[in-house]
């Protein structure tokens, strides 16, 4: 594939409002104005270059914004205050009363409690469906649906969604592809396969130093200039707005993503290979034993690899939370939810991240209360954190042990 989204990212140049080789941070709510005319065509969207109030856009954003548009491969971006905002502004501007959104069924757990349980309020209803399953996607699809909701790489499960082929779905019957592209930014460009929207939490990888909440929607210039209506802009009129300095704050950070996402990747293959090898039971996209490794391969930019996420099963919660406290005790990450921090984090999302979802849900999804998903983080010597990580399994009765000796 000969997109490279981390060179466009480099290939945009700003220069601070002295020189500076960081763009100034405008730290201002409002904006004046020359002309009480300038002011009139800025509310009607006429004022190209001015800026208004910072709940409609500020510069810091604005840098962003961009910033994140080159690296998706669109035309425009939206940075939000968080991924939930930009999920829930995405979906409201979608979405009219009566309207249905068809969602796979492992996502994050505060997207599904947003589309079954708040959703419902606006008369906006979601089915939820497999959707590595493509006829059973075809099949949901009824004259009210309008959006069609996945995750690249899905929270927690790590299941990959054929992005290309859900575009052609949503082509055939109408309908807006919305991608949360969160757990494999730069790893997969699903607008270049055919998403009509994607969303990112810029909180987790993108960002990368657990310091900020934020989120963003990429898409065409008119999608993004609907969002920003100042009469009928989901953006607009719901407020999620980010901050300037936080905005600055993550482009910063974004510029040595390409770098994190090399080494998140590296890292994780290396022990899910280690742990398959121990016969844990582990799934990791980069797997040949992933179910869907060969579309995952087809699909990314190979240069950074299959992502910083992997789970394993250990059987039991009492077991997850035994071994996820022990590795805590040895340095070893923290146990804590989010993901794409320099240490490793890791949580049993069936009582954590995906705790929203019904347990029988869970069950038929195949979410385990043994289940522990790892965000890996950046560690300079990844064989030594295996060697670690697997003493803590055998002292635990996780793993039989053999030898390999603790340095």
């Amino acid at each position: 594939m000969s997109f490279k989204p981390a060179s466009k990212i480099q290939d945009l140049q700003y220069f601070g409002e002295f020189g500076g080789v960081n763009p100034s941070i405008s730290d201002s709510s409002t904006y004046t104005f020359l002309t009480a005319k300038t002011m009139s065509d800025s509310f009607e969207g006429h004022a190209e270059g001015c800026y208004l109030y910072s709940r409609h856009s500020s510069p810091s954003n604005l840098y962003l914004g961009q910033a994140l548009a080159a690296m998706e491969g669109t035309e425009a971006a939206c940075v939000t205050s968080s991924g939930m905002g930009a999920i829930s502004s995405v979906l409201l501007q979608l979405c009219n009363a009566g309207d249905r959104i068809l969602s796979s069924r492992t996502i994050y757990g505060g997207t599904y409690a947003f589309m079954k349980n708040f959703m419902p309020k606006f008369n906006i209803q979601t089915d939820f469906v497999d959707i590595t399953n493509l006829e059973a996607v075809e099949d949901k699809i009824d004259k009210n649906t309008k959006v069609l909701f996945c995750e690249s790489v899905s929270n927690p499960m790590l299941e990959v969604a054929d992005i290309e082929a859900l575009a052609d779905i949503a082509k055939k019957y109408k309908l807006k592809l919305v991608v949360d592209n969160t757990f494999s930014p730069l790893s997969i460009s699903p607008a270049t396969l055919g998403a009509d929207i994607v969303i990112h939490s810029l909180t987790k990888f993108i960002n990368g130093s657990s310091d900020t909440v934020a989120g963003a929607v990429c898409s065409s210039r008119e999608f993004i200039d609907q969002l920003r209506d100042v009469n009928e802009g989901a953006c607009m009129l719901l407020g999620p707005t980010m901050d300037s300095l936080r905005s600055a704050s993550v482009l910063k950070n974004l510029r040595t993503l390409h770098i994190r996402m090399k080494q998140h990747s590296h890292n994780a293959l290396f022990l899910a290979k280690r742990f398959e090898e121990d016969r844990l039971k582990v799934v990791y996209p980069g797997l040949h034993s992933h179910p869907s490794y060969k579309l995952f391969y087809q699909m990314m930019n190979p240069q950074y690899g299959f992502g910083g996420m992997l789970t394993i099963d250990v059987g039991c919660i009492d077991k997850a939370n035994d071994l996820m406290e022990l590795m805590q005790k040895r340095n070893l990450g923290y146990l804590a939810v989010s993901l794409g921090f320099y240490k490793t984090l890791f949580s049993a999302p069936g009582t954590s991240t995906s705790s929203e979802i019904p347990e029988e849900e869970q069950s038929s999804m195949g979410l385990s209360d043994g289940l522990i998903r790892f965000s890996i983080g950046l560690d300079n010597d990844i064989e030594q954190t295996y060697i670690k990580m697997r003493q803590c399994m055998v002292e635990l009765k996780i793993l039989e042990s053999h030898d390999i000796a603790v340095v």
